[in-house]
Order: structure tokens, then C-alpha cells, then sequence
């Protein structure tokens, strides 16, 4: 094994588990989550002799937010697309645990609102760590936050934000 697969590998074990989490948050799909590190340790090997030499963490995390935000794209104009019938829908479990009830709400906000929270609250980045993980400007990232937390202080409640935000950081 070359010294570069050795450091790569190294890389994988050391923080796998972290952006496991981070793919999952992004898309609140575990078996969607496993998918989006696969394709994103792939993309980040084809590219670790350039990669290695930075952090190699913001690049790997900026593969993960932009393929969720595509594969979300690709769903919605999937979902818009008539089909001769309808696709069957699972019914909504009513499990009132709050990583549920939170998961949903999660789910329920656009793709690039959906990174900003879980980059700024779950991998308690900056603002501007944030922005430069999704590649735009520090007011998008500010926005796109203060429009996320509305939505999710409407669908959950503002004390349920709060706290669910404070135990992000504990």
C-alpha cells in the first residue's frame, strides 16, 4: 500500500463516523446517508493528492452537502413528473420521540437550508466555515439560516428549537 492510500485510509477511520453523521443530518435517510460518504470518499480519493495536502474534511463535507442538495433536486423534479399511477405512500408513523419529530422537520426544509442548520448547529461550524463549505457568500449562509429556523420554530415550536439547538452544542 502507498503512502498516500495509507494517509487516506488513516483519513476514513479517523473521521468516518463524523461525516457519516453529516450525511445523514443532510438528507435524514441512514441507508441514502451510507450512500452520499460512499460517493464522497470516492470523489475525495480520485482527488487525494491534491486534497490531502489542505484539510481534507471541509472538502469531503462539501461533496456530501452538494450531493444531497442534487439528489434532492432530482426527487423533487421526480415527484413533479406525472406517472400513469400514483406511487403508494407509506403512512406517517405518529412516534412522538423528538429525534423523529425533529427529523421531520428537517426533512421538510429546502436542500440549502437544510446544510446551513446542520453545518452551523451540528457540526457547530462559523458562519464563515459554513460558507465556505457551500461555496457561497456569508449573507446566503445567514439567511438561509434565519429562514430555516423560522420554518422550524413554526413547525416545532420556538422552545423546542431552542433547546434542541443548546443540546447541539453540549
Amino acid at each position: 500500500m502507498s503512502g498516500a492510500e495509507h494517509d487516506f485510509g488513516a483519513f476514513v477511520a479517523a473521521r468516518a463516523t463524523s461525516l457519516l453523521r453529516v450525511a445523514y443530518l443532510a438528507c435524514g435517510d441512514e441507508t441514502e446517508a451510507e450512500d452520499l460518504l460512499q460517493t464522497a470518499l470516492e470523489r475525495t480519493y480520485r482527488n487525494w493528492d491534491r486534497v490531502r495536502h489542505d484539510s481534507p474534511e471541509p472538502y469531503v463535507r462539501r461533496v456530501i452537502i452538494n450531493a444531497a442538495i442534487s439528489r434532492a433536486r432530482r426527487r423533487a423534479i421526480l415527484s413533479i413528473i406525472p406517472m400513469h399511477s400514483p406511487p403508494e405512500t407509506s403512512a406517517r408513523a405518529g412516534d412522538p420521540d423528538l429525534v423523529h419529530v425533529l427529523m421531520d422537520a428537517l426533512r421538510a426544509l429546502p436542500p440549502r437550508q437544510r446544510a446551513v442548520i446542520v453545518l452551523r448547529y451540528w457540526e457547530d461550524l462559523s458562519e464563515t466555515q459554513t460558507a465556505e463549505v457551500l461555496g457561497c457568500a456569508l449573507g446566503t449562509v445567514k439567511s438561509q439560516a434565519s429562514k430555516a429556523l423560522v420554518k422550524l420554530r413554526s413547525a416545532l415550536g420556538r422552545e423546542t428549537v431552542e433547546g434542541v439547538i443548546k443540546n447541539a452544542h453540549a
